[in-house]
């Protein structure tokens, strides 16, 4: 059994609980999860989280973020 050694942003605090994301490298994937259910994990290749990465900067997604209105 392998260690994983999870590392968190340094935008997140440093005190126990605090919820954020934190990354992994898993062999040749990128492992993620979410520091309040650290059971639950994602992995995929750093090609495509660069790429999910460019599309948050450059605000591919700022949409979903404002609320929907019905029709």
């Amino acid at each position: 059994m392998c260690t994983i050694s999870w590392q968190k942003s340094s935008y997140s605090g440093q005190g126990e609980g605090d919820a954020c994301v934190e990354v992994a490298s898993i062999g040749d994937d990128i492992a993620l999860r979410e520091s309040d259910d650290p059971d639950r994990v994602v992995t995929t290749t750093p090609a495509k989280l660069g790429s999910l990465l460019a599309g948050i900067k450059a605000g591919e997604f700022d949409s979903l973020s404002s609320p929907v209105t019905p029709p």
